[in-house]
């Protein structure tokens, strides 16, 4: 018998069981948010000029790219957190009670992964109806089969490439809201 299975055979069930879902659902929602959280950072890095335009027609774009950004930042804030589940979970594996963490503070913790992850979503949802709205209506305002000499009419890949990066970062706070929930119902109970 391993020493890791008598540490946790010594262990009551509802321990286990709430160190197990720490630490699943902490891996899970750590390396999805991780991966999307990459995918939408670089997406928007390569639209970072577009902040530094001073043309008047860019101020919404300007407004959608600040929006993401700080979408990411606050990601960056619940992806740290997803990571910490995981750990209290290990933590939790302890033999001294005494040294475990106390659930209070852990549920604590999940909550304020999910302001984070909440907040940040508001955040990419606002930054993408600004950027959708913005391309609908540049598309809105071009007859059919006008080519035009203005080129900042067109709905270009710069538009769909923050387009992008805010339903990644949408999709990787939706994870973290998810498992947010999971383990509150599951540690709650």
């Amino acid at each position: 018998m391993t020493r890791e299975s008598q540490i946790t055979q010594s262990l009551p069930p509802a321990i286990q069981k709430v160190s197990r879902n720490l630490q699943l659902w902490g891996f899970w929602s750590f390396w999805l948010q991780l991966v999307l959280g990459i995918i939408s950072a670089v997406t928007l890095l390569f639209a970072t000029p577009a902040l530094f335009e001073a043309k008047e027609n860019t101020r919404g774009i300007q407004f959608g790219i600040f929006s993401a950004f700080i979408s990411v930042l606050l990601l960056t804030a619940a992806i740290v957190l997803a990571f910490r589940y995981g750990k209290i979970g290990r933590k939790i594996e302890n033999r001294d009670p005494a040294l475990r963490p106390k659930k209070s503070e852990t549920i604590r913790l999940i909550r304020i992964g999910l302001i984070f992850n909440l907040v940040g979503m508001v955040f990419a949802i606002i930054g993408a109806e600004t950027l959708v709205g913005l391309a609908l209506a540049k598309l809105l305002t071009l007859a059919p089969q006008l080519i035009s000499p203005n080129p900042q009419q067109f709905v270009n890949s710069l538009d769909l490439l923050i387009i992008q990066a805010n339903t990644n970062t949408i999709t990787a706070h939706f994870t973290g809201i998810v498992t947010s929930l999971i383990l509150l119902d599951r540690i709650s109970n």
